[in-house]
């Protein structure tokens, strides 16, 4: 045999594999601290690009809706909570402004707010859109599950005034079956959408590197920082629920700096400048 068949022998070539599977950025570790500076970065980005007049006009149409179910719609109170604690899945469509805003001021570049929108003209909108339309999935399908706990917990339409719902709900078996469940349910729910968008609508505002690679780093970085991840679900829920309190009026500052703040995770979390290494083959 040559030197020429020898080297010919023993040198790789791309496969299918390859071709088909673009190489996914590299993750880093995020540390339980990194996460806390990433909150105070976000709140940082909120005071510095105040956007708490964009999150009111969208979460009063959002209260109006909610309201007007509760008081006018059959299913009344029923879908309340499902319709509020379902936002959050598709909550980090609504931040795209907002990641690209954090982007911008990172980069030092203008970031008024019509430029912001710039994140939704770049060649990547089609992966965001598609990243978009399976939270949305997710949000059906997490109205369609509450309704089915709802009918196989509680059985019936719910009392007409809340106060009297909500007392039911915490004092009698079908109100803890209902919370239990529904809550465990919900969890799932949360985690999955958690899990596709910590990093993926992120990402993809900062370049395009279609969805599938997206969605993979995103996963991956969950894998790779459980517990800061975790943390960083908690304090998005805790922050959300407070939030929603005070008849939903607190989101228009929760919204914004938790989507600043996921900006800063993202940044932490994936390297910019190198890829994932994959196994040598032989």
């Amino acid at each position: 045999m040559t030197h020429a068949d020898t080297t010919r022998s023993t040198a790789t070539y791309p496969t299918s594999a390859d071709v088909l599977a673009p190489p996914r950025p590299a993750i880093r570790d995020l540390p339980p601290r990194d996460v806390i500076v990433a909150l105070q970065e976000g709140f940082a980005d909120f005071q510095a690009k105040p956007s708490h007049l964009f999150f009111l006009a969208l979460f009063y149409p959002l209260f109006g809706l909610v309201l007007g179910l509760a008081v006018f719609s059959d299913a009344g109170l029923s879908l309340v909570f499902p319709l509020v604690a379902g936002f959050a899945l598709v909550g980090p469509v609504a931040a795209i402004p907002l990641y690209e805003s954090s982007r911008r001021l990172e980069t030092g570049e203008d970031c008024a707010w019509i430029e912001c929108l710039d994140a939704l003209r770049r060649p990547g909108v089609t992966s965001i859109v598609l990243i978009a339309i399976l939270l949305g999935v997710l949000f059906v399908l997490w109205l369609a599950a509450a309704q089915t706990i709802w009918a196989a917990t509680w059985g019936g339409p719910a009392p007409a005034a809340p106060f009297a719902f909500l007392g039911e709900a915490l004092t009698t078996p079908r109100g803890w079956a209902l919370i239990v469940v529904g809550h465990a349910v919900g969890f799932v729910f949360a985690a999955l959408a958690f899990a596709i968008g910590v990093v993926s609508l992120p990402m993809l505002v900062d370049r395009d590197v279609g969805a599938g690679v997206a969605l993979a780093t995103s996963f991956a970085a969950v894998r790779r920082n459980p517990k800061s991840m975790a943390l960083w679900a908690a304090i998005v829920a805790g922050l959300l629920v407070l939030g929603s309190i005070p008849l939903l009026v607190g989101l228009v500052v929760v919204m914004p700096v938790l989507g600043h703040a996921t900006w800063r995770i993202y940044r932490r979390a994936v390297d910019r400048d190198s890829v994932a290494r994959t196994p040598a083959r032989g």
